[in-house]
């Protein structure tokens, strides 16, 4: 098994941030996510991946901080989880779950939570294998988006989400609102340019709203903060592949 490294201000410049190193279309991004770290590693946030050039790594940080919509006071929050290729199935998951639970036991944490879906969603957590893991869904939204919590203190309330996440809308009712954040490097180049551009082919009116800060994030109407696109209001997809072209009709249509 390889190495797991922490990342931290001291090293982040000089080490990969797994998503997007490869894709120079995304470098603007990858910067991004690059700076929105190192924002959040004052936030007591942790970077944790394997030391190979692979897309094995977790992210996680206090529920109170995180940027997304939900209520889960004394909780870590664990963001990005991904173990991708010819990793998976040798036990990175696991390990790299471990050490979060482990730092979440030593600051005396509720526990773990996340979103994912209730069933499978794209740029999410596998939410199978999270159940099997002793995570539990506790809340969800209309369109099908959870919240999953892995707890260490079984006396502790329930995390909830937002009451402005249920609905699954958004209050501009006209045409394509694309909600995203920097917290992944891939979001940047394919909302403000492959959205743009399927946006236009079809002359459909397209809001860009970008959430600059943990507060924007935190009342935002998706807790799918790194991406989530809504139609006419409601909403339709947290799947950034919607943004390319090959993709756009699929994806609205289904």
């Amino acid at each position: 098994m390889e190495r797991i490294v922490a990342l931290d201000r001291s090293n982040i410049d000089s080490e990969h941030i797994c998503c997007a190193f490869s894709d120079k279309k995304c470098r603007e991004g990858y910067v991004l996510k690059q700076e929105w770290l190192k924002q959040e590693f004052g936030n007591g946030y942790v970077f944790r991946r394997i030391d190979a050039r692979a897309k094995v790594f977790i992210e996680y940080g206090p529920a109170e901080k995180a940027w997304v919509p939900v209520d889960a006071p004394g909780y870590l929050h664990v963001g990005c989880f991904w173990v991708s290729g010819q990793y998976k199935g040798r036990g990175y998951g696991k390990e790299l779950l471990r050490l979060a639970l482990d730092d979440a036991q030593s600051q005396g944490k509720n526990g773990l939570v996340t979103v994912a879906g209730t069933s499978k969603l794209p740029f999410m957590s596998d939410t199978k294998w999270l159940l099997r893991q002793g995570f539990e869904i506790c809340d969800k939204t209309s369109t099908g988006i959870a919240l999953l919590v892995r707890k260490l203190n079984p006396e502790a309330p329930n995390p909830q989400l937002k009451d402005a996440t249920r609905s699954g809308r958004c209050s501009n009712t006209e045409g394509l609102v694309a909600y995203y954040t920097n917290r992944c490097p891939f979001t940047e180049f394919h909302v403000r340019t492959s959205l743009v551009e399927a946006a236009e082919k079809r002359n459909l009116p397209l809001t860009i709203v970008k959430l600059d800060s943990m507060e924007q994030a935190q009342a935002a109407p998706s807790p799918a903060t790194i991406f989530s696109l809504f139609y006419n209001g409601e909403l339709v997809t947290t799947d950034l592949s919607v943004c390319l072209d090959s993709r756009f009709d699929k994806v609205i249509n289904k």
